[in-house]
């Protein structure tokens, strides 16, 4: 990790716990619903998480939206006025909101509540995966065990703001878990069908490599873990020979990410024989458009899970877990 992410990280880590004492003034959802206060969130499994947990008693709105890549996105100035009107922040950490950093330290500083909801993964060195360069992995919503510690970071910071309500978070997170709970067991079902010498997942950049240690695949990413990061000629040289040397049947998109270096892959294999497809479109930094299963925590996850497995030769319905998925393969 070079001293700048370090700083940074240690800036944000040390802040994000300030806690602001200013009056709570209900806030009218757009649905008419009088709510207590108003939460920000960064990106969209975040704000769909805090949603659920908060229930009723807030009004939670989200910064990034779909299709939309967190790693380059760059608040605008509409962004920073929710940040700073917004009575509650929750964010990920682990630089996946490196261009908002900043702003997230100054309202922490400045009495603002800010919380990481990564906070008790960032205190487990053992589960942070990191890049040869040690750069942190901020993927962790791609393995449902992972997002579950999530689901409770929220549970909780929200009752230290509002402990009059705290009953109903620890309620509604409960009841949360105990739905991630299956899917996580599906996932662990669905992608151990998948014959083992395919459980091989190559992606536009490395966003899955949580998904890949909790359930048993393998995963490639031609870019790095921030798409910042640029793809060489040399590293599409060697998926190529490894798709065509392996007999790999898919690759895969991503909804926030440009196709440009997968279909370098699929004509890179074709041209030494080997028919590569795309798998399907996956969701990676985003989530589906909002008002649809796949606009939510549950089936993001269920619409990787499914499309990653009926592509490389597993059995899963294809509606998924609750049969809710819509079609987006290729």
């Amino acid at each position: 990790m070079t001293p700048k992410s370090r700083l940074l990280l240690s800036l944000i880590g040390s802040t994000f716990c300030l806690f602001s004492c200013a009056d709570k003034d209900s806030t009218e959802s757009l649905d008419g619903t009088t709510r207590g206060y108003t939460v920000a969130a960064t990106v969209g499994m975040i704000a769909d998480i805090v949603s659920v947990v908060a229930g009723d008693n807030a009004e939670v709105v989200g910064i990034i939206g779909a299709g939309v890549d967190p790693h380059l996105y760059k608040p605008t100035s509409t962004d920073v006025k929710v940040l700073q009107s917004s009575d509650v922040i929750f964010y990920n950490g682990l630089m996946l909101e490196g261009k908002m950093g900043d702003i997230l330290v100054r309202l922490a500083r400045a009495g603002k509540p800010v919380y990481a909801v990564t906070e008790e993964i960032l205190n487990d060195s053992d589960y942070i995966l990191t890049d040869e360069e040690d750069h942190q992995d901020p993927h962790v919503w791609m393995d449902v065990q992972g997002w579950i510690k999530a689901v409770n970071a929220v549970a909780v910071a929200l009752s230290d703001y509002d402990d009059a309500n705290a009953s109903d978070y620890r309620e509604n997170a409960s009841n949360y878990i105990a739905e991630l709970e299956a899917l996580d067991g599906y996932a662990k079902e669905k992608i151990a069908s998948i014959p083992e010498t395919q459980r091989v997942l190559v992606t536009a950049h490395d966003a899955f490599g949580y998904m890949a240690r909790a359930y048993g695949l393998e995963v490639l990413g031609i870019q790095g873990l921030s798409t910042e990061s640029e793809a060489g000629v040399k590293d599409i040289e060697d998926l190529v020979n490894y798709l065509v040397e392996n007999s790999i049947p898919a690759v895969f998109v991503e909804t926030s990410v440009s196709d440009k270096n997968i279909k370098a892959l699929i004509e890179g294999a074709g041209a030494k024989g080997h028919n590569v497809v795309i798998g399907g479109e996956l969701f990676s930094d985003a989530m589906g458009a909002a008002g649809t299963y796949e606009g939510t925590y549950l089936g993001m996850i269920d619409h990787n899970v499914t499309t990653i497995t009926r592509a490389l030769g597993g059995e899963a319905p294809e509606g998924g877990i609750s049969g809710k998925l819509s079609d987006h393969s290729e």
